[in-house]
This record gives C-alpha cells, sequence and structure tokens, in this order.
C-alpha cells in the first residue's frame, strides 16, 4: 500500500517509522558517511589525479585528469548501492525524473533534503558544470560536500571539502535516495 503513514503513533507515546522509511533513513546514513568519508581527499598533482580521484572517475569510465566533481557524487551513490547515471558529466545527474527542485520555477517543490545532489548552472558553458551533495538545507545557505572544488568552491579545484554555499547560487536539485 502506497499510501501507508510514514509514522504511526503506538501506545506509550512511541513514534515508529515505517519499514520504508527505514530503508530510506538507512540509504541516506550510507551516503552521507560514504561523501562524509572522503572530506579531506585532495589531489596529488593538482592536475584531476591522485589514487582517489582516478577511483571516483575509473567508477564513471573515465581517465586520469578529467573533471570530476560529477564522478565523485556517482562513486559515493556506488558505495551506498543506490541507482546512478555512473557519468562524469553534470547534466546528466539532472534527468526529469529526479530533478525536485529548480531556481527558475516560482511554485512550491520540495525540500531538499540530506544525500540529494545539487548542481550549479554556468552562463559561459550554458548548463550545470559543478555538483555534490546536500548535507543540510537551511533557509538561506546549504552546507554541501563536494568533490574537485576548494576553499573558494571554484569547479576547477583540489579536493572534496564541505562548503557552506547562499542557496540562491543553487541551480537545480535531485534526488536519487527514493
Amino acid at each position: 500500500m502506497r499510501n501507508l503513514f510514514k509514522f504511526l503513533l503506538v501506545p506509550y507515546g512511541l513514534l515508529l517509522c515505517s519499514p520504508g522509511c527505514t530503508a530510506l533513513a538507512q540509504t541516506r546514513e550510507k551516503v552521507a558517511a560514504a561523501y562524509t568519508s572522503q572530506i579531506g581527499v585532495r589531489e596529488a598533482t593538482g592536475h584531476n589525479d591522485g589514487v582517489m580521484v582516478e577511483t571516483y572517475l575509473h567508477y564513471c569510465g573515465l581517465g586520469k585528469g578529467e573533471p570530476w566533481c560529477a564522478s565523485f557524487v556517482c562513486w559515493t551513490f556506488g558505495q551506498a548501492s543506490v541507482s546512478n547515471p555512473r557519468s562524469g558529466y553534470c547534466p546528466n545527474l539532472f534527468t526529469p525524473g529526479h530533478v525536485i527542485y529548480k531556481r527558475s520555477i516560482h511554485k512550491p517543490q520540495k525540500v531538499p533534503e540530506q544525500g540529494d545532489v545539487w548542481g550549479l548552472y554556468f552562463p559561459d558553458k550554458r548548463r550545470v558544470a559543478h555538483v555534490g551533495f546536500v548535507d543540510q538545507w537551511g533557509s538561506k545557505y546549504v552546507i554541501t560536500v563536494e568533490g574537485n572544488t576548494n576553499e573558494a568552491g571554484s569547479r576547477e579545484g583540489d579536493g572534496v571539502y564541505r562548503k557552506r554555499r547562499p542557496i540562491s547560487s543553487i541551480y537545480v536539485v535531485a534526488k536519487y535516495i527514493k
């Protein structure tokens, strides 16, 4: 039954989560644990290389030297057995069936959650060209974990960082944990 309540109030005031809710929460926790474990990974020479960077790239069928923010996202999902496009191309993460938030849509949308994927739009490229994970979505800022960035938040970075970005900078968000 798809219309079951996610939470049930039971005797003695206990609040229980349904099996589906528990599975989703556990998957979110696995994804968050996987991306958090990578904070501090750095490129070996600053040229999109290094053991872990090349591991992310290899997961998507790419080689050393390629941009790797999307590969980091896909590899992380793979560690938690979450179906994903296994692509190093940022726009491939934002198919219509996954998009839950888009800055240009002026109507109520789903609030992004931990483990969802956000994208930044770059006018010079005319596409989403940097992605990462939502760790916490606030009223004005989002706490992220993202690969191929740096302290300044560049898309041409050197490692995996936890960042704080204005929500106004986020162009699109996709949900893969369903």
